[in-house]
């Protein structure tokens, strides 16, 4: 330890959890939030570092003058507090700015708005670019990450909930240390009543909070009847003496942290669990934020996994392996009031609420890794990351990479979408094929962009002449210049390096260990932010949007798969189907291996097989097929079974046809299936839920120009007092009588299984379902329904030479 002036500097090395500024007397602080290595949670406070922004010169500008200029508006710009003339580039292109520091971060925008008007600045950059992102950028710093700083103890007189907080006295550096901390998680699922339609705040009570901790701590925290005022002090109180790092909830961010604070504020009580002494509110992309502390929604994960079709959190906790769908039980918001007002069945609503907090924190186990090694990655907050969009994961990412080449970033500019070809999708052959083999291009898009040189800035607009070597673009004629190496090459190469690194160390470690899963986490989160570059450059949003980059990438990869499939042709390969990047074909190892390397000779792109289906079924329809695995499990894609919008007795129906057909080749027992389904449907001996059909609304219910079931349910549940905008899913069933179908449909919670029109489930959901399959072997709707049924093809029949 060193001795300075008041007090004694120490180093602290802490895991960096939450960050965020405040502005006192236009003076900015940076509050970094962690756990030390000791296990305690600290605040280290940074008053030094100076925000910025850039103007850029005029090509023909004197920068002297332009210096002088912008000295002279400093008598109206009174928080400037220097200007450095710099050489940078923008989009490739050298050019010459002035970096100006203003005291105020918040005064940023209206500063630059001056600046703008000063004679000779060309435009103002990153300037929108938030302060303490600004701040973890220019350090080198990432959350979930560990960093060591010197330090100076300062006494806690603020009320803040840490162990230590100290001031900086050096800024932060990155340090190697893999070890996650012990963080503390706690898990939340609340009830709110709602005495007519939608809960509201001001009015309905949280009846019931049911918490779980990682540390085996179960609690269920219950309103007196209907007074919740002790309920919600009790729920504070708890998360204040547990302390939790992380929480985590299932559409907190949509919908629950705003009803509890709202709630809180009804009763009279401020909704305090942050560590700050403020209340959760609204940031950047829409979350919540809970100063200190790190608030996951599970439901921000939602679309990192494809094959999650109805975003339930049941749904979500099957997928996951935290709990098999049967055994969870389901009850919908739309009843909880009738649970509750039930003595009866109070029980049941309270083991339903303790077992879905105890579920979020099972699908938290299985996606922290990936959530933190992706936060760490592209450098924004635990908190942020969820919400985010892909777009803005791999912008900020891209942002980091610009900073250390001096490569200015763009501000974000309204776009307007111009739509282009995309990835290639080859006409399936329809049918049931044995033993196929899908080849994977590996990162197929990157690669082509690091080959081709495709990046914002090597591309040559078709006005310029230019004397340079060049790569042009099949179909479409873009143009790039062949070196020197873009923005997109050199991140692009980084990344592809690094995930190759991390896959070595992968074979090092046992896959059943906790090194094993860190590493996984880390090159999944590469493999998705290098994945996502060619998406990014044809998205409207993005800072570097340049359409001929998306368009010309797309060109190439169909380009691509074309003289793959003529090499696989030329070997005597049977193609099956082809789907962007991937190539389905009849597998034969030794002309599979010839194909792979030929393939990475003459193309230079690396392929490898990817999966080998024992036995797959196409329909006539792109992006639809079934397959049978080596492990007996079926890969399903596009298949009604795994779509959102059809009742789960039909997806139960095509599901257990599949099963018959891939797993026993037999169609006969496939028809007997179906028809026996049919006779217990009549008998009403299938679930009544097993009717519901869910479908979400994509746009607030009066928005609607057209009558759908799912909008008309909608309807008659806003007329009840149900709150329903985009986002929210809408289950119905039809009911018997006349009429066009939305006329018939009607919120299954206020209708019941007499009511319902079994022969529209049968002849609508179960029999399409099941002939989308069947119809393949001759099988039709009467075969399904009628007493008598003609024998259909068998899978012999139908791998006859004349199928």
């Amino acid at each position: 330890m060193l001795k300075k002036g008041r007090g004694t500097l120490e180093t602290c090395k802490f895991w960096l959890l939450d960050i965020n500024y405040e502005v006192k007397d236009h003076k900015p602080e940076v509050w970094l939030w962690g756990i030390d290595e000791n296990g305690r949670r600290v605040l280290v406070i940074d008053k030094s570092f100076q925000p910025y922004f850039y103007a850029v010169l005029k090509d023909s500008e004197d920068p002297r003058k332009l210096y002088e200029r912008i000295i002279n508006a400093k008598e109206n710009l009174p928080f400037i507090t220097g200007i450095e003339l710099v050489d940078k580039r923008f989009f490739g292109k050298p050019v010459k700015a002035a970096r100006i520091c203003c005291q105020d971060p918040d005064l940023i925008a209206q500063y630059a708005k001056a600046i703008r008007k000063i004679e000779g600045v060309e435009e103002c950059l990153e300037t929108d670019i938030r302060y303490s992102m600004r701040y973890l950028i220019d350090n080198e710093l990432s959350p979930c990450a560990w960093h060591e700083v010197k330090v100076e103890e300062e006494p806690n007189t603020r009320g803040l909930q840490v162990d230590k907080i100290y001031s900086a006295r050096s800024r932060p550096k990155r340090i190697e240390k893999e070890k996650i901390p012990h963080l503390r998680v706690l898990s939340f699922f609340p009830i709110c009543y709602a005495s007519q339609g939608s809960p509201k705040p001001e009015r309905d009570p949280v009846v019931v909070i049911a918490v779980a901790t990682n540390e085996g701590e179960k609690k269920i925290f219950m309103a007196e009847e209907y007074d919740d005022k002790r309920l919600m002090k009790s729920f504070i109180g708890y998360i204040k003496a547990f302390d939790p790092d992380i929480i985590v909830g299932y559409q907190t961010n949509q919908e629950y942290w705003q009803y509890l604070t709202d709630r809180a504020a009804t009763l009279g009580i401020n909704f305090l669990i942050d560590r700050a002494g403020t209340q959760p509110h609204r940031s950047v992309y829409g979350h919540v934020s809970i100063t200190g502390r790190a608030s996951m929604d599970m439901f921000d994960f939602a679309d990192e996994l494809p094959e999650l079709k109805v975003k339930s959190l049941e749904n979500m906790a099957a997928i996951l392996g935290v709990k098999d769908l049967k055994e969870q039980k389901i009850i919908h918001e739309l009843e909880y009031s009738d649970y509750w007002d039930d003595e009866g069945k109070r029980k049941e609503l309270l083991m339903f609420a303790s077992e879905k907090a105890e579920c979020l924190l099972g699908i938290f186990d299985k996606l922290f890794m990936y959530a933190s090694e992706l936060s760490k990655l592209v450098g924004i907050p635990l908190d942020h990351i969820g919400k985010a969009a892909v777009g803005f994961r791999i912008e900020w990412y891209l942002i980091r990479e610009a900073y250390k080449i001096g490569e200015l970033v763009p501000e974000r500019l309204e776009q307007r979408y111009l739509p282009y070809a995309g990835g290639m999708v080859l006409k399936p052959k329809p049918g049931v094929h044995e033993e196929v083999c899908v080849l994977d291009f590996k990162s197929m898009y990157p690669n082509i962009m690091i080959e081709k040189n495709i990046s914002p800035d090597t591309y040559i607009p078709p006005s310029t002449k230019t004397d340079v070597e060049v790569n042009i673009t099949p179909e479409v004629g873009h143009r790039f210049r062949k070196s020197p190496p873009g923005f997109y090459k050199v991140v692009l190469t980084k990344l592809i390096s690094v995930r190759e690194e991390i896959r070595k160390a992968m074979k090092k470690v046992n896959p059943g260990s906790i090194d094993y899963r860190l590493l996984d986490a880390r090159q999944k989160a590469v493999k998705v932010i290098t994945n996502a570059a060619y998406g990014y450059a044809g998205w409207v949003g993005a800072r570097w949007f340049r359409k001929p980059v998306a368009e010309a990438t797309a060109a190439w990869g169909r380009s691509m798969i074309m003289k793959s499939v003529n090499m696989a042709k030329e070997l005597g390969l049977e193609i099956i189907y082809g789907d962007t990047d991937s190539l389905f074909i009849k597998y034969e190892p030794e002309k599979v291996e010839a194909l792979v390397k030929r393939i990475q000779k003459e193309l230079g792109l690396e392929i490898r097989p990817e999966k080998i289906y024992k036995r797959i079924l196409f329909t006539e329809a792109k992006k639809r097929y079934c397959g049978l695995l080596p492990d007996g499990s079926l890969d399903n894609v596009g298949l009604e079974v795994v779509r959102g919008d059809w009742a789960n007795v039909a997806k139960m129906t095509q599901e257990h046809v599949l099963e018959l057909i891939l797993k026993e080749n037999s169609v006969s027992k496939a028809v007997e299936f179906v028809r026996s389904l049919i006779g217990d449907l009549r008998k009403h001996r299938i679930p009544y839920r097993d009717l519901v059909i869910w479908k979400t609304l994509t746009r607030p219910v009066e928005k609607y120009k057209v009558n759908a079931p799912h909008v008309e349910a909608a309807k008659v549940l806003k007329r009840m007092g149900w709150s329903l905008t985009a986002g929210d899913q809408v289950g119905y069933v039809i009911i018997r009588g006349s009429g066009r179908l939305y006329e018939r449909a009607k919120p299954y919670v206020l209708a019941s299984y007499e009511d319902v029109d079994v022969e529209y489930y049968i002849k609508n959901q179960i029999v399409p379902a099941a002939l989308r399959i069947l119809s393949m072997f001759g099988v039709k709707e009467k075969d399904l329904i009628s007493a008598e049924v003609r024998r259909p093809k068998t899978l012999a029949d139908f791998f006859s030479p004349s199928t």
